[in-house]
């Protein structure tokens, strides 16, 4: 694993529309930039190999650095992770980057989180926006924790890399009220 530059990004929200945000809405992205391990060598059939030698070190790395930012692993509350590659990669490298248990579960067993750590992978250059979807880290269908996270780095991924983002939201949505999957199962059965 060749790390050029950890980059991390903190937003903090303290009011919406108008209304304070009690306690403030925290979001961190924190990114790693990544030589590609596959990046030009053509077509490789089993990515499994690079993988298996970097993904715990990996997960374990910007997790640590996740919680850093926010004081103690359990004041996060919704988590998600993120890759986008350089032009000289395929997708299916930045999938192969965070899409196993290797990555995952040294983020999940970090910050006590059960749920899946939902997904955005994507290619493009410098600058690129890294878009990190987020979920409640114990129930994936708690719709009020569902969050995006965005950065970019000006220099990255350059076209032989990948950013490789994991992100974490110390709470809801400010004011969330679009209700739950109960709620929904309630209006259509109404409806009908």
């Amino acid at each position: 694993m060749e790390i050029r530059k950890l980059h991390v990004t903190v937003d903090e929200t303290h009011q919406e529309m108008g209304r304070t945000v009690e306690p403030p809405l925290k979001m961190a992205v924190v990114a790693a930039v990544l030589a590609n391990p596959w990046a030009g060598r053509g077509y490789v059939e089993d990515l499994r190999p690079e993988i298996l030698g970097f993904a715990s070190e990996l997960g374990a790395l910007l997790v640590e650095r996740l919680v850093a930012v926010f004081g103690s692993p359990g004041a996060i509350e919704a988590y998600g992770k993120s890759s986008v590659v350089g032009v000289d990669g395929e997708i299916e490298h930045a999938n192969a980057m965070v899409h196993t248990l290797m990555f995952g579960n040294p983020i999940r067993d970090a910050v006590d989180g059960a749920s899946t750590l939902v997904f955005a992978n994507t290619r493009g250059g410098p600058g690129s926006p890294i878009m990190v979807p987020m979920v409640h880290k114990g129930e994936m269908l708690v719709r009020s924790h569902y969050h995006t996270a965005a950065a970019s780095i000006p220099d990255a991924p350059r076209a032989d890399e990948v950013v490789v983002a994991i992100a974490g939201a110390s709470r809801s949505r400010p004011f969330p009220r679009i209700g739950n999957r109960d709620q929904d199962n309630a209006d259509i059965a109404a409806a009908q």
